[in-house]
């Protein structure tokens, strides 16, 4: 299976000492100066994992990986950083680090973490594909259509959807059903395990 690294580090030295390594490996990788840039990339439907700089100018690490969730990227990160710290490597962990190191890394471990971030990603593939196709999805609804999303996952009716937005019933019903058709759902079970994927929290309940 076709695999990709990517490599985010604003320090050009230790960036492209990096890509040559893993080259020399013979991965397919993909770098970048700035975390803007490679969240700004097209990326690749191929299953790969993230050689994160945590500690970069504008947009750090910890952002990039808020960035990624935000997307819908299930991507295994690799965190590097110069400042290492027990209370900085639990932070990293929570953000769902797949593994911290301090630079320099030690090539021999890094290229065993890779490997065990790619492996992860093979098998989390189609989750992160149907997470991804959820998110766009999500993102598609209007303002007022995600209140009647999260209404409706509350286990609240037409009628109480419509007295907690303030709108007539019929108008609630129409925007539930185009939550439905843009979330492309046709029962309300759907859309709740839809919601559970992307972490959505409900706001009501009845």
């Amino acid at each position: 299976m076709d695999h990709i690294v990517y490599v985010v580090d604003d320090d050009h030295s230790v960036r492209q000492a990096l890509v040559n390594l893993l080259k020399a490996e013979d991965y397919r990788v993909a770098d970048f100066a700035s975390a803007d840039d490679f969240l700004a990339h097209p990326f690749s439907p191929t299953p790969g994992c993230l050689i994160l700089d945590m500690n970069m100018p504008k947009t750090g690490g910890f952002d990039v990986t808020e960035a990624l969730t935000r997307l819908g990227y299930v991507i295994p990160v690799i965190f590097l950083t110069g400042f290492g710290t027990i209370p900085l490597s639990v932070k990293a962990m929570k953000a769902g680090a797949y593994e911290f190191m301090t630079k320099p890394a030690v090539p021999g471990l890094l290229l065993q973490a890779v490997a065990g971030a790619l492996k992860l990603a093979e098998q989390t593939l189609d989750e992160s594909q149907e997470i991804q196709t959820l998110t766009a999805l999500y993102d598609s609804l209007t303002p007022r259509e995600k209140e009647v999303f999260q209404l409706a996952i509350g286990g609240l009716l037409n009628k109480q959807i419509a007295t907690a937005m303030g709108v007539s019933e019929i108008t609630a019903k129409v925007h539930k059903k185009r939550v439905m058709e843009k979330m492309q759902v046709r029962a309300l079970t759907d859309l709740v395990r839809a919601a559970d994927r992307l972490n959505i929290q409900k706001t009501l309940s009845r």
